[in-house]
């Protein structure tokens, strides 16, 4: 994924946005929450995005409760959102 730090421009975020259903611009974050059977599918899935944000070596927030999880993505050390972001968030929805 690389260590771009270029900010995405509104319309590139608008353009994802419509393509991935779901995913929200939240205080400068990608978030969406994603719903699972059980506590268990949920935690699977959360396994699932660390191994992929720890080969990225890009880390969203991510909240459990029981069997939703929240994700939030921005890139921290570029001040708002890049194509890391966005490579990951869609990465993450073959995941669920």
């Amino acid at each position: 994924m690389g260590r771009d730090k270029t900010k995405l421009a509104d319309a590139e975020v608008a353009a994802f946005l419509q393509k991935w259903p779901g995913w929200a611009l939240e205080k400068g974050e990608l978030k969406k929450t994603f719903a699972f059977a059980d506590f268990r599918a949920g935690m699977a899935f959360v396994n699932k995005v660390a191994d992929a944000a720890e080969a990225a070596d890009h880390h969203p927030d991510i909240d459990i409760r029981y069997n939703q999880v929240t994700l939030g993505l921005t890139t921290h050390d570029a001040h708002g959102l890049t194509q890391r972001d966005t490579a990951l968030a869609a990465q993450v929805e073959r995941f669920a």
